[in-house]
């Protein structure tokens, strides 16, 4: 069994307002998008690192040059984080068997660590159904749905995080077969949607999404830190 790792970064994070695809954001002089392949570059557990980034990017290139080992750059990136998914696996048909595992990874969770990567294939690895990086929910959650305020019990409650691990052909067929593309937020809800059940394992707040202006000190604060977990 391999591990590869795939990073959708085709979109143009419209919340960030910075004139350019987030994933290009500079964090401490480093584009955003390069300190995230470099986990992956850094774990001696991944094969190889796909990166899916839409045919028109003109960024990429000066970030992830051509000669940079272990990273290939697929031009094929859809009009959603699942069509640019897809569009990947597809193109990866042959290079990737159907029972390695596809590590799918958001462009804009740079500090992920390769500690974070092993523990992930360590306690998911042989997993049928696949597993993700998750936090446990530890402040009180509170849900305005009914018209009114109510507090919703947390116990069992995760937020998602990724990689998301699952094998190949799993991966592929849960996406292939989404029957509401607009329902699927994540790539574990895809897989659920066929009756599976990923194992979540915990990850770390350093991991966090890079989605809105404040999340880029949070992030350079974590990136500074010498955190291995």
């Amino acid at each position: 069994m391999k591990y590869f790792a795939l990073i959708p970064a085709a979109g143009v994070g419209a919340r960030m307002a910075v004139g350019y695809p987030k994933q290009y954001l500079p964090l401490l002089g480093r584009p955003m998008l390069r300190h995230t392949v470099e986990a992956f570059l850094r774990s001696p557990l991944i094969e190889h690192t796909y990166v899916v980034v839409s045919a028109g990017d003109a960024y990429v290139a000066d970030v992830l040059p051509d000669d940079l080992e272990g990273v290939t750059v697929l031009r094929c990136g859809g009009a959603t984080r699942m069509e640019s998914i897809r569009n990947g696996l597809r193109l990866l048909a042959e290079a990737i068997g159907a029972q390695d595992r596809v590590l799918v990874h958001d462009a804009a969770r740079p500090g992920l660590t390769p500690a974070m990567i092993g523990k992930l294939v360590a306690e998911a690895g042989a997993e049928a159904a696949g597993g993700l990086l998750a936090l446990p929910v530890v402040d009180t959650v509170k849900s305005t749905r009914g018209g009114s305020v109510a507090t919703t019990p947390r116990d069992g409650l995760w937020l998602a995080q990724t990689p998301q691990m699952f094998p190949c052909a799993l991966l592929r067929r849960a996406l292939e077969e989404a029957p509401d593309p607009d329902a699927i937020t994540d790539d574990a809800s895809a897989v659920e949607l066929l009756g599976y059940s990923p194992r979540l394992v915990e990850g770390h707040p350093r991991n966090l999404k890079v989605t809105l202006p404040a999340d880029v000190r949070i992030a350079e604060m974590y990136l500074s830190m010498d955190i291995t977990q």
